[in-house]
């Protein structure tokens, strides 16, 4: 399970990496893509998935309270994600859009921090 965190975080690095050097990608593929189902579903799974691992394995961390917490955190995002619907759902990725394209790069620059720190924590 510690290897899944791991891929996790490079799968993170990766993601802030392109939005740090060109957020047109990211931001686009978000945008075309916003009212397809799949994204939904994506973004509730990817969290619980993500949630559970480092709840679970947060004692074998480096920082096991701070694991745990991004774990829970993460798990609660899934169940708000769940909980408001397809609608709502899309309606906040159109208003994330647009308030955080001009902080792209900078968000890019956290989840690559965020990627690294999960890496770091498991290795």
């Amino acid at each position: 399970m510690s290897l899944l965190i791991i891929v996790f975080g490079f799968l993170i690095v990766i993601a802030g990496t392109i939005l740090t050097v060109n957020p047109k990608v990211i931001i686009d593929f978000l945008e075309s893509n916003k009212e397809k189902v799949w994204i939904h579903i994506l973004a509730v799974v990817v969290r619980v998935i993500l949630g559970i691992c480092l709840i679970l394995q947060s004692n074998i961390s480096k920082f096991p309270i701070i694991v745990e917490i991004f774990g829970w955190l993460s798990l609660t995002a899934a169940i708000l994600i769940t909980v408001i619907g397809r609608s709502s759902f899309q309606q906040l990725m159109n208003w994330v859009i647009t308030k955080v394209k001009p902080y792209a790069r900078l968000g890019g620059l956290v989840s690559t921090g965020f990627g690294v720190f999960l890496i770091y924590a498991f290795i």
